[in-house]
């Protein structure tokens, strides 16, 4: 059966979105690299969450990518952006480069998923013109 071309764009959102966070963020933190605490200790997190963080970055990601447990994995990355989101206000970052930053992701890895998985578009459906009239009475 051939995928529909919003089907292959949602694939495409989602490996920008894979590749991002393995690359930019997961692989970093489990290889170590001194950026990672340098930046974590910047954000007022506590020497030696960076580990955890990756671990949970890449896990997260593996649920995301896997068809049976993306929606899942979406749901706890949409957790784990937020405390990113958070992190970034109590730190008083600029807000469209750091804050709004996870807000971004986020559209990236849910409009993936909506656009390569029909339930998920049945579920969040959308509408032109007024909403149905709810059924019954």
């Amino acid at each position: 059966m051939k995928a529909s071309p919003m089907v292959w764009t949602g694939h495409v959102l989602t490996a920008l979105f894979a590749l991002f966070i393995a690359g930019a963020s997961a692989l970093p933190k489990l290889a170590g690299m001194p950026i990672t605490e340098e930046i974590m200790t910047q954000l007022g997190w506590p020497s030696g969450y960076v580990l955890m963080i990756g671990l949970m970055e890449l896990g997260f990601l593996i649920l995301y990518l896997i068809p049976r447990t993306s929606l899942l994995g979406a749901v706890l990355f949409t957790g784990l952006l937020g405390g990113a989101m958070a992190t970034h206000v109590r730190a008083e970052s600029p807000l469209f480069s750091h804050v709004l930053f996870s807000i971004y992701l986020g559209l990236f890895m849910w409009g993936g998923l909506w656009l390569r998985d029909p339930t998920l578009r049945a579920a969040f459906p959308f509408r032109r013109g007024p909403a149905p009239a709810p059924a019954g009475g």
